[in-house]
């Protein structure tokens, strides 16, 4: 397997950062999750804004273009053989010294990983996952912008762990005002009443790719009313259906949630047509790996 550094490709086993990158010191740096469907990769540019504007938040200088970091994502996976793929694209601030001034750091570090990926087996799909509510709740935005998409997710791995802990597959966290923010690695949404629901950006929460294109898809092929508002667990409690989505979930039903059943503990019927209406339209849509460079769908 063939990884991206810095401008070069080396093996898995040769592909070497220095100890001294504030990215592995620090949790300094920013990276995106991407998915290549049949032959093309997901949203694409979507990803690279969300990567630059992260970039930006943070105060990192990109040496690389966007159209440049595209087209090393394009050759790292076609260099691999890949149609369908999980794509890890980890921008750090570069290598340092032992203290915290990014002074130290003089070209950031950009790393391009293609792979295969599965969070879930594919039972979990049909049965849908438990979900706990954490005790930790989300880093407010007014410590650290939840729209920056940084390399410290320890916030989200305790939550995670929590839920291990408590025999569940994934944790909700509250806002600073209790109010349901996200997962530890999901956005979320539930049904009620011919209407879906996902709390707002401004709520606390990544504004996920995945997030935006489910919402679409709910509006234009299942002509639902999408609402972005804040809400209480006491909503998802009550809901019709309850789903996550992400990168590398995809869309997932929530049958349980700390303990409350939903959806009569099996994946709705809504969250079940949108999987399916979203997997056609992923394996159909994106930018071309293997056709003619500049080419696009």
């Amino acid at each position: 397997m063939k990884i991206w550094i810095d401008g070069r490709h080396y093996e898995k086993e040769d592909a070497k950062i220095s100890v001294y990158d504030h990215g592995l010191l620090y949790g300094d740096g920013v990276f995106e999750g991407i998915r290549a469907y049949n032959g093309r990769i997901f949203h694409l540019r979507e990803h690279l804004a969300r990567l630059f504007n992260s970039a930006k938040g943070i105060l990192l200088d990109v040496p690389w273009s966007r159209h440049e970091v595209e087209q090393a994502i394009l050759e790292t996976v076609r260099l691999n053989g890949f149609k369908d793929a999980y794509i890890r694209v980890v921008l750090t601030r570069g290598v340092g010294d032992l203290g915290l001034d990014m002074r130290k750091c003089k070209k950031a570090t950009l790393i391009i990983i293609a792979d295969k990926i599965q969070l879930y087996p594919e039972s979990v799909y049909k049965k849908g996952l438990e979900l706990i509510t954490s005790s930790l709740r989300r880093i407010s935005p007014d410590m650290l912008s939840p729209s920056i998409k940084s390399l410290n997710y320890l916030n989200n791995i305790l939550a995670r762990a929590e839920a291990t802990r408590a025999g569940a597959q994934e944790a909700i966290l509250l806002n600073q005002d209790g109010h349901v923010a996200e997962c530890s690695g999901d956005n979320i949404f539930f049904l009620r009443d011919g209407k879906l629901y996902t709390p707002p950006v401004w709520a606390g929460i990544l504004e996920g790719v995945t997030r935006n294109v489910v919402m679409k898809l709910a509006k234009d092929h299942l002509k639902l009313e999408v609402l972005e508002e804040i809400f209480t667990c006491f909503e998802l409690y009550r809901a019709e259906e309850v789903f996550v989505t992400g990168t590398g979930a995809e869309i997932i039903g929530v049958t349980k949630i700390d303990g409350r059943v939903i959806s009569g503990g099996q994946t709705g019927p809504v969250t079940t047509k949108l999987v399916e209406v979203f997997r056609d339209y992923a394996s159909k849509n994106g930018t071309p790996v293997f056709e003619a460079a500049g080419a696009r769908s």
